[in-house]
């Protein structure tokens, strides 16, 4: 039987990636969650220096290309190349040479520190304008603003962004209920979600057990469910009706929530525009202390 011939975009050689992944080996599902999550570092970097990044042999990244139908890693790598050339270049160039100026310095100083967080943060944010659907955060803002009730799943470093998501949308209006480990009872209220509510779970790798269980349960028991994760080869990624994927930057600070807070302030305006009838100039209010 003749193999069918390799994808010949990089949108399509995603989508090949995403059908194959549940049947491919270990090691394999491994190279095609780092090719997804750092398409940037694909296009730039050598299979050698890929490949240390992942722990795994160069060749087994030759041999998952070929598993494709390519001739070798290099002509997988073009397409990453294609899609980075049209990717906001001058941004990414200027990210690139920041990076380099970095790691020829010696200094460690805090300043320094700061710069080099500054610098891989906002490659993180700038993804997210190539990276997010206009057409999911408007549907994102649509099933949140109707649900009755929004229920609020995340564990471990995605804890700040579900405790923000929850400040932001109480504060339009919006019922929340935050699913807290403590007590061991996020399960069981989840099993109390009603036909009418939302579930909004955020989880990033190495992702947190118990909220991968509840997202499955809740999809199993036919509920909505937004995802907020970094690849859209999560196990989130299957139960979401609509799903954000925010790639992550390497930087001083491994896996920042700086992105990710990004998209769940810009989620709650957009619902906040939609409660209060205002696409404009939508408003979300500050909790204020009165004075003493």
């Amino acid at each position: 039987m003749t193999q069918a011939p390799p994808p010949e975009d990089y949108e399509s050689l995603i989508r090949l990636i995403h059908d194959r992944h549940d049947s491919m080996s270990k090691t394999y599902q491994q190279i095609a969650v780092y090719l997804t999550q750092n398409p940037n570092d694909v296009a730039v970097r050598s299979v050698n220096a890929i490949a240390q990044s992942c722990d795994i042999h160069a060749s087994s990244f030759v041999r998952f290309a070929q598993s494709l139908g390519y001739d070798g890693f290099k002509s997988l790598q073009v397409l990453f190349q294609q899609r980075l050339a049209t990717a906001a270049p001058g941004f990414e160039a200027r990210v690139h040479a920041l990076k380099q100026e970095l790691k020829s310095r010696d200094d460690l100083s805090e300043a320094e520190l700061l710069r080099d967080m500054v610098v891989s943060d906002a490659a993180s944010v700038q993804s997210l304008l190539d990276e997010i659907d206009a057409n999911d955060l408007a549907q994102a803002a649509e099933i949140l603003s109707d649900a009755e009730t929004v229920f609020l799943l995340g564990q471990l470093r995605s804890a700040p962004v579900v405790e923000l998501i929850r400040y932001l949308l109480t504060m339009v209006g919006k019922k929340c209920i935050m699913l807290d480990p403590s007590g061991g009872l996020a399960t069981h209220v989840s099993r109390t979600m009603g036909t009418k509510d939302v579930l909004l779970a955020v989880s990033f790798r190495f992702y947190a057990n118990e909220v991968v269980s509840i997202v499955e349960e809740v999809a199993a028991q036919g509920r909505t469910i937004i995802a907020l994760t970094d690849s859209s080869l999560s196990p989130l990624a299957k139960s979401a009706q609509v799903l954000f994927a925010a790639h992550e930057h390497a930087g001083p600070l491994s896996r920042s929530v700086t992105a990710p807070i990004c998209l769940a302030q810009t989620i709650a305006l957009a619902v906040a525009s939609r409660i209060q009838n205002n696409p404009n100039v939508p408003e979300i209010p500050s909790v204020t202390c009165p004075r003493q």
